[in-house]
């Protein structure tokens, strides 16, 4: 059987209902808010939060109208999140079709964005859980934290490790976390359930983020050029590495320039790709990825159904084998 086959057979069905209801939320009156409605939702992705919150709710209880409601209130969200994303970082393609800030303009990204973010917050409210809604609107606000210690980074400098994980904690670990904790929330699971549920989701989140960082270094498909991160200023785990143990003149010069917050160069770039393949970058971030996922892995114990625990061990398994 197919990883992704596994993943859905236990929220098959539920997985139908809930993007039915999903692809009522871009619609509108306004046939212009309606087209960019249109052309957000054509490309909604894998659906893989979604299927978090739900295989979660699945564990604990039976999908019910808040699950849907949450799940829809967090996908709504994050994708207005990228949105502003686009504008901000003057991107002109997401996954791998152009973005609306190129089809349209930046001022109509920028509108579409807060129209999903308000259809967010009106979903959250439809659970009637004063936790839900909380929870969204702290979310609200460690992504935009997330997003403002990177930029922090990127201009001043100060580069390691931790704060490498601090960032993505907030700015993906945070969104995986509370697919995972809305989920148990939706069907009353027990607050020790809860917990522990979230503190998966948030394991699972570092270990895709890691991955996902990894992808830059090396030639895919996934709708990024091979060190696209790097021109944004954003230094992952694999060059860090490098630049922390590296005794090549090379990464010693690279680092004195980032660490006081200065942009590479081409040349710098390529220089510093080359070096998180070849001096154990790549593979530490791998290792540090197959701890996270250990952790997590041990967080799905038996009182999980079984084909609900096997379908959160081959999603946390994707999460770390994909090849995009």
């Amino acid at each position: 059987m197919d990883i992704r086959e596994t993943i859905q057979m236990p929220i098959k069905s539920e997985l139908l209902s809930f993007k039915q209801y999903y692809a009522r939320q871009f619609k509108s009156a306004v046939p212009l808010l309606d087209s960019a409605l249109e052309h957000v939702g054509a490309s909604v992705g894998k659906m893989m939060r979604p299927m978090l919150l739900l295989l979660v709710a699945k564990s604990f209880g039976e999908i019910n109208d808040k699950s849907y409601a949450s799940a829809t209130a967090l996908e709504l969200l994050h994708t207005a999140s990228l949105l502003h994303d686009d504008v901000v970082d003057e991107s002109h393609i997401r996954r791998g079709v152009p973005s609306l800030n190129a089809v349209y303009s930046n001022r109509i990204a920028i509108l579409t964005g807060d129209y999903l973010f308000s259809s967010s917050l009106y979903n959250a409210a439809l659970t009637q859980r004063s936790d839900i809604i909380e929870g969204l609107s702290q979310l609200g606000r460690i992504l935009s934290s997330g997003e403002m210690m990177q930029l922090e980074l990127q201009q001043n400098g100060g580069f390691s490790e931790e704060k490498y994980l601090r960032v993505i904690e907030c700015k993906t670990a945070s969104l995986f976390a509370c697919c995972a904790r809305f989920g148990a929330l939706s069907v009353d699971a027990a607050p020790s359930d809860v917990e522990r549920m979230e503190q998966f989701g948030r394991l699972l989140g570092i270990c895709f983020q890691i991955k996902d960082d990894i992808f830059d270094y090396y030639n895919s498909d996934i709708g990024k050029p091979t060190g696209s991160d790097m021109r944004e200023g954003k230094i992952t785990l694999p060059a860090l590495y490098v630049l922390a143990h590296s005794k090549t003149a090379e990464a010693s010069a690279i680092n004195d320039k980032l660490q006081n917050g200065i942009s590479l160069d081409e040349n710098e770039i390529s220089t510093l790709i080359e070096l998180s393949k070849n001096e154990g970058g790549v593979e530490y971030a791998l290792r540090v990825i197959e701890r996270y996922k250990e952790q997590a892995l041990s967080l799905l114990v038996d009182d999980i159904p079984q084909e609900c625990r096997a379908a959160l061990a081959a999603y946390l398994h994707y999460a770390v084998s994909r090849d995009k």
